[in-house]
């Protein structure tokens, strides 16, 4: 999902939107996924700087962020990053999150040479079948400390 339409920090004038310290990097994503509860633990491994903090989609802060940025709050497969104010969505998101989180991570980044109708599309098969790939899980009750520290609700 392109978003370059969005200013920097665009988030700060919605009064829809919930004051909240947008410094570091935000992930807004399914706290009831097990895919997303596993992609939190990897991030929460990989983070040393604790620089990630991460807002289930379902919380008020969550909910409105997807919806400034035009995603449906709704549809559990959206997924939002926000770095240093500027907003990533979907496929593009998961591979920005690669590329800062370095590693063997960075192979994500390998689905740039694609189209981004094709990333999106290939990003959407995946995030409407996790529930299939992955049990439902309660990202918020995992009992993860590394997770739970970086949880905004």
């Amino acid at each position: 999902m392109d978003m370059t339409q969005f200013p920097l920090f665009s988030h700060r004038s919605d009064a829809a939107v919930p004051a909240f310290d947008d410094a570091g990097v935000i992930c807004v994503m399914d706290a009831m996924c097990g895919v997303c509860a596993r992609g939190a633990k990897w991030i929460a491994r990989r983070d040393r700087a604790e620089e990630v903090r991460i807002v289930p989609m379902q919380s008020p802060l969550g909910a409105a962020l997807l919806r400034h940025y035009g995603m449906d709050a709704a549809d559990p497969t959206s997924w939002l990053l926000l770095e240093g104010g500027r907003a990533y969505g979907s496929a593009d998101a998961v591979m920005r999150m690669g590329a800062r989180l370095g590693g063997a991570a960075r192979l994500l980044g390998v689905f740039r040479v694609l189209p981004r109708g094709l990333r999106d599309w290939l990003y959407q098969r995946l995030a409407r079948n996790r529930y299939r790939l992955a049990r439902r899980v309660d990202l918020c009750a995992m009992p993860d400390a590394d997770v739970q520290k970086r949880l905004m609700r």
